[in-house]
């Protein structure tokens, strides 16, 4: 696939990436980038709003670019509020061992 329609693919339904000249120039490169994206097991579920970035990483893999999830098992327990006003409860480590699990 040539490089604008990477882009295109890749810039589809984002509100905020890198500059697209910078996003342009990395795939210029000729090789896979590496794409992480980072989740909490704060919970034993996961919802509708994880789609959206699991299916812009899974984009990313079909362009022949690696994906890496983490899963973000410190974070979980000490409740990062990341960009909230209030901190998450704290959760012990078998809860976020259960919710990783599922």
């Amino acid at each position: 696939m040539n490089m604008r329609d990477q882009l295109a693919r890749l810039t589809r339904g984002t509100a905020q990436i890198i500059s697209e000249a910078e996003l342009a120039e990395k795939l210029s490169a000729n090789r896979p980038l590496r794409v992480k994206l980072g989740v909490d097991p704060t919970s034993a579920d996961i919802h509708l709003g994880h789609t959206v970035v699991l299916r812009k990483l899974r984009d990313f893999q079909e362009l022949g670019h690696q994906a890496i999830l983490i899963i973000g098992d410190f974070t979980a327990l000490i409740g990062d509020p990341s960009g909230r006003s209030v901190t998450r409860p704290t959760i012990t480590r078998d809860e976020v061992e259960r919710n990783a699990k599922t």
